[in-house]
């Protein structure tokens, strides 16, 4: 190996982010914080690294693999670096917020790293903003944070919003009443994350005829529901069945203009979810702009909780430019600075006087220069 790194190189997954894009996602997250606050949505800050028993317990065990861990010098225990906000946020809702009045209702935004990428989203560290809505089981709960979700996403300018609901409980409830476990229920999973209907048919068992029609009922709302509906299902299945339309049907009504989809067997990032979840996605972007639903806090024996995550990296693929700064740019020893910033000018100060202000002016960025006190725009 050549041991002279150049400086610039970055490990796999990890980037700097230089201006404009920096600033434009500060922005964004500033602008997605101030929508959850104004729904009333309290910030919190989890730190970085928690001790590995903790972070990765319950829920946390889900992300288990794309965690990394280090020795604690000072207590000499394990530590484990976030992967995920979500479950932070459950354990301060269930060990510091216990006593709290429900539903409590936080947000949160930070970094988060992890182990590996995926071949969509190759980052391995990324910027979440989100929200929980902890202690309340009432299907009011799934539609609030999904629309305070699309509520932020639209008010950074982001059009071609579409919302996917799913039910990771519905095809372990179907295999249950199949007695479909094990590796063949692993076989199954996998098969239906791939959208395999051959290996669906080969690993379903008794349950293969309705895992094929969910499979082939995915998309739009209205006929993926007519067709969810339609189906005999055992006794459980049915209950999370008439949650997911439920949900649908209510968050329809409640915010018509956002483009509802379907996918009942959809599993992946789901692990932890005991109700419906979902997952937004933008036109013209390949990977989710965030995704939530439903769990349970303290390792599952806490509160009802439902909540979602945004991340920031595709949140600002999505989003449109913001319009540029208007750089005025002065010359060393002008007094004007404050007034011209209560005005809306960013303000480049010159450090030494120069011949030709224009050109430094061009050369620093610069959309304006102050000349002879008066602001002339630069072509």
């Amino acid at each position: 190996m050549n041991d002279n790194l150049h400086k610039a190189l970055l490990p796999q997954g990890l980037r700097d982010l230089l201006p404009p894009a920096a600033e434009a996602e500060a922005r964004a997250v500033a602008g997605i914080i101030a929508v959850l606050a104004a729904h009333g949505y309290e910030r919190v800050k989890p730190p970085m690294v928690e001790f590995e028993e903790n972070l990765l317990s319950g829920a946390g065990a889900a992300m288990a693999r794309e965690t990394f861990r280090l020795m604690d010098p000072i207590s000499q225990r394990m530590i484990a670096l976030r992967a995920d906000m979500t479950t932070q946020i459950a354990r301060i809702a269930a060990t510091r917020l216990a006593n709290a009045p429900r539903p409590l209702r936080l947000c949160y935004a930070g970094q988060v790293l992890r182990v590996r990428g995926s071949d969509i989203r190759p980052e391995r560290q990324i910027g979440q903003v989100g929200a929980e809505l902890i202690g309340s089981d009432d299907i009011a709960a799934d539609i609030e944070v999904i629309a305070v979700a699309w509520e932020g996403l639209t008010s950074l300018g982001i059009t071609g919003l579409s919302v996917d609901l799913s039910l990771p409980t519905l095809v372990p409830a179907l295999c249950r009443a199949a007695s479909l476990s094990g590796e063949p229920f692993e076989r199954l999973r996998r098969a239906l994350d791939h959208k395999d209907a051959a290996g669906v048919a080969a690993a379903g068992g008794k349950a293969a005829p309705v895992l094929q029609r969910l499979l082939e009922a995915a998309g739009a709302a209205e006929p993926a529901l007519k067709a969810i509906a339609a189906l005999d299902l055992p006794a459980e299945a049915a209950v999370e069945r008439a949650k997911l339309i439920a949900v649908a049907e209510r968050l329809h009504a409640a915010v018509p203009q956002i483009v509802i989809t379907i996918d009942p067997v959809e599993n992946r990032g789901f692990e932890y979810h005991t109700g419906v979840s979902c997952s937004f996605f933008a036109r013209g972007v390949a990977a989710e702009l965030g995704r939530g639903g439903r769990y349970r806090t303290g390792g599952g024996g806490g509160d009802d909780a439902t909540g979602f995550t945004l991340y920031t990296d595709t949140v600002m693929e999505a989003a449109p430019l913001p319009p540029a700064a208007r750089r005025l740019y002065l010359p060393a020893g002008s007094q004007e600075a404050a007034t011209l910033r209560a005005q809306g000018y960013v303000t480049v100060s010159g450090l030494a006087p120069v011949k030709d202000a224009a050109a430094e002016a061009r050369r620093l960025g610069c959309s304006h220069v102050l000349d002879g006190g008066k602001i002339v725009a630069l072509n």
